[in-house]
Parts: structure tokens; C-alpha cells; sequence
């Protein structure tokens, strides 16, 4: 750690401490402006300042915007012009505005750019090609950017050392601290990389050094097989071989580790609670067998506070062990209060012995267990038959996502069968899609109602299924994207469809590319519908939809 660093954290901290009448304030934090004109004058640009919202990236541009900052000169101005006018010339004329085009395109004039989801993929290509070329020189970025996109900066800007990770705001990890920062310094280019923290009263120097020195991270599997994984693992290989597969995972690698340490420390447990009971051994007779009697009491007395109902009955059973106690060979053993703080002691060391078991027997096969339960899900709604696939199994091994059971069994029982086109691209998108917030939304008439109705239905059955067979439910079915997909199924423009919405443009092209993949799966899975998926494609994949999917 940089001495002067803690000094000058010291000596902060040191003057703004006392009374609170006369207290100082402490540096005052810069905006972001001035943090990218002062890395401008520093010679440290480009630079990717990482906020963990897209919001506030968006509103870090239009700040940069409003200070009037302008980081290229007249021939950078033509080149991004040039690039920009190349990379949108398909959009449709009457779409730019809702797309936000003309602000966009004036804050990359200047130098500066948001990348996040929820930009239209075209946008996110130019602002990537332009960073890369040295004509974007500021770009605010949530770390989705950090993620497999070229884009390495002289320096790197860190905001804040926490985010929101849906529940709670939480400390960034020291892998993903490298894997932010890790984008400062460009090969050939640079001689080194830049890492610049953001001060905040809520700063500690010493975290951030710990942060930054971290050099190897645990690599945690997320793995876990779904129900299309199971039926193509069983149809390729039969049950016995696909579990033996599964048991090979990273993922139960990982678990068999953590059951390694539980194990050693039930081993050690074992040990120290053998050494207590043989030292609390009387010779009265069994002080083991004695101390259970006083354990014993002391539990019913506690359920005697807690149930009043019961208090009668549990009197007159800690009564008549009372009476075992007092005529016990070891009740008048002179040690007796010695020997049972002992055998207390001993007693914990078992409950956390019996902890650490049932924490091993949660770990142990884990994949392999889960793989099992599936398997009985399978076997209970039909998908299997004496481990073999079914009629219904070989159509649910085409099915790909996080509802894939979901889905085959609403083909099944012919929720889409009579749908029109809007109606079924309206209803399917309540598979793909996950809101961002609880707002109700607008559901269409005619029957799109009854189709999410009976869907959540079928959600249900097999929610009470996965509960009983001690499996996590699948995500339910999410109907806040019902609308917009119907809206545009119906033909609609994207100014129309996303008018009054909080849906952004990359959010609406991402969902509706999702619908269009799970499209193209029902065409293979359920060959009854084709003519009426067919339509929906053409419906879907058309304006700024099939304008996306040709630059991604």
C-alpha cells in the first residue's frame, strides 16, 4: 500500500473528526465531468468508467453533454459521422427518434457514449468500433461490458466498490474487481494501465488494496441439468451412464471438496467429544445415560413456555423422569455437577457433529441427486416410461430454456392450438420473458387470457410436483412483455409499441430475438402449429428486429 495514500486517508479522516458544529467537510467528490476532463489533462484517456446502472450511465452522457465537454477535434467529428451513418443505414427514418438516435450520434460527436443491455445492438457495435479506434474516448458501461468484449482503455474508472445484485447492494469481488480493471492498458499501445477509484467517505484504502492484490479467484460452478439436458443426456446414453456423467461435473467436483473439509471437521469433533465422555465416566455408574435424563428435562421445560396447552402433560412426563433421575446410581456421585458441565460440553460437540452430517448429506451427489428427481418428474408426467423416452420425451428433448418443461406441457394440452398470430406471440413471450420491476401490465383481449390463464395452471401442477420431489421450482411465467409482443405481432411501429412503455429499445429487441428463437424451437417441437409460427416469424422479424439480428 502507497504510503502517502494512508497518510492522506489519515489525515482526511483526522480533520473531519470532532465537533459536529464546526466539522469540515471532506474532499468534495467531482462530478463525472470534471472526472473525465481531469483524466483528459492527465493524458489518461480513453477511459471506461464503470456504474453499475444502466440510468446512470445514460445520465453520466447526458451530463458530459450539458457541461458542454467536447473530446475530438473537426477530422474525428467526419470519422465518427462516417462510421455512425454506415452502421444505422438501415434503420427505418421514422424509428430514430424513439431510438434515441440524434442524442446518441451527438454524444459520440463529442467523445463519449453509455454501453448497456439496454441499447439497441447496433448502437452497441458503433460505440465498440468507435472505442476501439480511438474516436469515443469516454464511455460509461455497466459490467455486462467487461464480459467478452475487445474494447481496452487506458484507464478504468471505478465509481463505487459495491452493486446491487438484486436484493441488497454487495461488496464487488476480487474477481470481478480484475475483471473490470483488468480492461485498463492497451497491447502495443500502452506501457501500462490505469485503475482509478472514486474517493467517497465510505472508501477504505485498505480494502482496495486488498482488492487489487487478490490474485487467485475460486472458480463456482452454476451448473445444474434442466429437464431438456436430462431427456437428451437419457435418449443419448441411458439413465445409468448420464448419471455417471453428471457425478463427473465441476459442479459436484466443487460440492465433493466442501464435503472434504466438513468431513475433517466431524472427524475432529468426533475426537474431542470421545476424550469428554471418557473424562466425565463415573463410577457410580452410566453419567451418560444420567445426563440424557437432565438434557431431556430441560428441553420439555422449554416446550412446556412455549405450549401452554400441552404444560399439563408435560409436567407429568418431566415429573416421572424426575423420578428415573433421583433414583439413578449416579444422582449422589459427588462429581455430579463436574461431570455434567463435562458431558454438557460433550452434547454440543454431537449437535454440531449431526449439523456438519446433514450439511454432507445435502452436498454429497448433489448433481446426481438432482438428476434423479428430474428423472421422477419426467417419469410422473409421462416424459418417461421405464426409463425410456416417450412420444412427449422425444418432443421436450427440442424444447431449449429455463421453462422448457413449461412449455412442452402447454403443447400438450393445446394452449396455442387456436391462438392467432399476435395471440400466440403474446402468450409464448410469457416463457421468455423476466420484468424488471412488479408493475402490472396490460394483457390483450380475446384469448390471450384464457391461454396465460391455463398456463399458469399448468405453471402450478408442476410447481406442487418439483416442491414435492424437493426440487427448486422453475421460474414462473411472467406476463409483462405480453403486450408489446402482441403489438407488434400485430404490426405495429416501434415509436407505437414502446410509446408509454418503460421497456428500452435493447430490452424490446433482446425479448422479442428470444421470442423468436423459441419460435423457430415450437416449429421443430410441435409440427401441427408450423403454419401459424410460420406467419409469426414473418410478423417479428422485420424493422429494427431483423435489422438486429443481422448486426449481431
Amino acid at each position: 500500500m502507497n504510503p502517502e495514500l494512508t497518510k492522506l486517508e489519515r489525515d482526511t479522516y483526522r480533520k473531519i473528526k470532532g465537533n459536529w458544529r464546526d466539522k469540515p467537510r471532506g474532499p468534495r467528490s467531482l462530478t463525472r465531468p470534471e472526472v473525465i476532463e481531469k483524466l483528459e489533462r492527465e493524458s489518461l484517456l480513453p477511459a471506461i468508467t464503470f456504474i453499475f446502472s444502466r440510468n446512470n450511465c445514460d445520465a453520466a452522457v447526458r451530463q458530459c453533454i450539458a457541461s458542454g465537454i467536447r473530446l475530438t477535434n473537426s477530422k474525428e467529428r467526419q470519422e465518427i459521422r462516417d462510421v455512425v451513418s454506415r452502421n444505422i443505414k438501415s434503420l427505418a427514418e421514422e424509428d430514430l427518434v424513439v431510438l434515441g438516435y440524434y442524442e446518441w450520434a451527438d454524444a459520440l460527436e463529442r467523445g463519449v457514449a453509455a454501453h448497456h443491455a439496454g441499447l439497441l445492438p447496433a448502437f452497441k457495435v458503433t460505440v465498440e468500433e468507435l472505442f476501439q479506434r480511438g474516436l469515443v474516448k469516454a464511455v460509461f458501461a455497466t459490467e455486462t461490458l467487461a464480459l467478452g468484449i475487445n474494447m481496452p482503455a487506458r484507464t478504468v474508472v471505478l465509481e463505487k466498490l459495491s452493486k446491487w445484485n438484486g436484493e441488497g447492494h454487495v461488496a464487488i469481488s476480487p474477481g470481478e474487481y480484475t475483471q473490470l480493471t483488468g480492461r485498463a492498458g492497451r497491447r502495443g499501445i500502452d506501457i501500462e494501465g490505469n485503475a482509478v477509484i472514486l474517493w467517497g467517505n465510505e472508501l477504505d484504502s485498505t480494502s482496495v488494496g486488498g482488492l487489487a492484490s487478490t490474485r487467485t479467484y475460486p472458480l463456482k460452478s452454476s451448473f445444474k441439468p434442466t429437464y431438456n439436458m436430462s431427456i437428451n443426456l437419457i435418449s443419448q446414453f441411458g439413465s445409468e451412464r448420464a448419471r455417471t456423467s453428471l457425478e463427473s461435473s465441476l459442479a459436484q467436483f466443487q460440492a465433493d471438496k466442501a464435503v472434504v473439509g466438513l468431513s475433517r471437521q466431524i472427524r475432529k469433533n468426533e475426537s474431542a467429544r470421545d476424550a469428554l465422555f471418557n473424562e466425565a465416566k463415573c463410577d457410580k455408574g452410566d453419567f451418560t445415560e444420567y445426563a440424557k435424563l437432565r438434557f431431556e428435562i430441560k428441553n420439555l421445560e422449554n416446550d412446556s413456555k412455549r405450549n401452554k396447552r400441552k404444560r399439563f402433560e408435560i409436567e407429568e412426563e418431566v415429573g416421572n423422569i424426575r423420578k428415573r433421575l433421583k433414583n439413578h446410581s449416579c444422582h449422589n456421585c459427588p462429581d455430579r455437577e463436574h461431570h455434567s458441565r463435562i458431558t454438557e460440553r460433550a452434547f454440543r460437540l454431537q449437535r454440531e457433529i449431526d449439523g456438519l452430517t446433514d450439511r454432507i448429506n445435502s452436498r454429497t451427489n448433489v448433481i446426481a441427486k438432482r438428476f434423479d428427481r428430474i428423472r421422477l418428474v419426467l417419469d410422473k408426467l409421462g416424459y418417461l416410461e421405464n426409463d425410456q423416452i416417450t412420444k412427449p420425451g422425444r418432443m421436450l428433448a427440442k424444447i431449449y430454456g429455463e421453462t422448457d418443461l413449461l412449455i412442452a406441457e402447454s403443447i400438450r394440452a393445446g394452449v396455442f392450438d387456436q391462438l392467432t398470430v399476435p395471440e400466440l406471440v403474446s402468450v409464448i413471450s410469457a416463457c421468455i420473458y423476466e420484468s424488471r420491476n412488479d408493475d402490472a401490465s396490460k394483457i390483450p383481449r380475446g384469448q390471450v387470457p384464457n391461454a396465460l390463464s391455463d398456463i399458469s395452471r399448468i405453471y402450478g401442477r408442476i410447481h406442487d410436483i418439483e416442491i414435492d420431489m424437493n426440487l427448486e421450482p422453475m421460474r414462473s411465467p411472467d406476463f409483462g412483455f405480453c403486450w408489446a409482443a402482441y403489438r407488434w405481432a400485430s404490426g405495429n411501429s416501434l415509436t407505437s409499441v414502446l410509446k408509454g412503455s418503460e421497456l428500452t429499445v435493447g430490452d424490446f429487441v433482446r425479448s422479442m430475438k428470444q421470442i423468436i428463437d423459441l419460435l423457430r424451437q415450437l416449429r421443430v417441437a410441435a409440427p401441427q402449429l408450423q403454419h401459424t409460427i410460420d406467419l409469426s416469424l414473418e410478423s417479428v422479424d422485420r424493422g429494427v428486429i431483423a435489422y438486429a439480428g443481422a448486426a449481431i
